[in-house]
């Protein structure tokens, strides 16, 4: 991480005959919107017809192999900085099933089109050099990465850690997602629960789709770091451990 886009190709699989292809039209424009806002450049993709809706990017970059957020850097005394709430699992599960409300998805829509872009050169721009994006493994198991390569224990305060509006709810009414249950599976014995709360739980280990980072920043540029990322929120702080795993309080 901490890289720069340069070019992507489209990659499209598309239902022809079953939608309209004003629907394929506005996808490729919106994709070309955040690749523009990135600062990279379409130059071309691959189109194949499918059964169901498929839209990615296979993007090239370029890194300074000097200056990368690797989950293999955290050090003791770091604190933990997520750029985003959690939720949008739960979230898009409620949308597919016509439950989630007008304005819950608004909310949704609107972080899950938000670039990380700021939030990882933000982390570079204060000598940050851990990060990882939270997707399909939740918080807990992309803090459980770190946690293992770095060789430390993430202590993650869950009063703390941001959730969007509506996601709890959705949860509680019953919404479920398979990823969760394999992520609660995989990491039932690598994380120390504490008294954390069912709802909480799911939360945490909710597979994110275009998820924010977690960051661990130094304790003397945290304040600089905030401020450069305005929705970020310290959740908690890297210790030292002989067993590197996750500890929820």
């Amino acid at each position: 991480m901490g890289g720069e886009p340069l070019t992507a190709l489209n990659i499209v699989g598309f239902p022809s005959g079953k939608l309209p292809i004003e629907i394929l039209t506005e996808i490729l424009r919106g994709g070309q919107d955040k690749v523009h806002e990135a600062g990279a450049l379409i130059i071309g993709g691959h189109t194949i017809i499918d059964e169901e809706l498929k839209y990615g990017l296979s993007v090239t970059g370029r890194a300074d192999p000097r200056h990368l957020l690797t989950n293999a850097a955290a050090r003791e005394g770091d604190r933990l900085v997520l750029t985003k709430p959690l939720g949008t699992g739960i979230l898009a599960t409620a949308a597919k099933q016509g439950t989630l409300s007008h304005e819950h998805q608004e909310v949704l829509h609107a972080s899950m089109v938000e670039l990380n872009r700021n939030a990882s050169r933000a982390a570079l721009a204060v000598g940050a050099r851990c990060a990882t994006d939270i997707t399909g493994f939740g918080l807990l198991g992309h803090a459980n990465h770190i946690a293992r390569a770095s060789k430390t224990a993430l202590h993650i305060d869950v009063a703390r850690v941001p959730v969007l509006p509506g996601a709890r709810d959705a949860w509680r009414a019953g919404v479920r997602t398979g990823g969760a249950e394999r992520n609660e599976k995989y990491l039932l014995d690598l994380v120390d629960w504490g008294t954390t709360s069912d709802v909480d739980r799911a939360l945490l280990i909710d597979p994110q789709t275009s998820g924010g980072l977690l960051v661990a920043v130094s304790s003397e540029r945290l304040a600089e770091y905030l401020s450069l990322v305005p929705a970020g929120v310290e959740i908690g702080q890297v210790g030292s451990s002989s067993n590197p795993r996750v500890v929820l309080a």
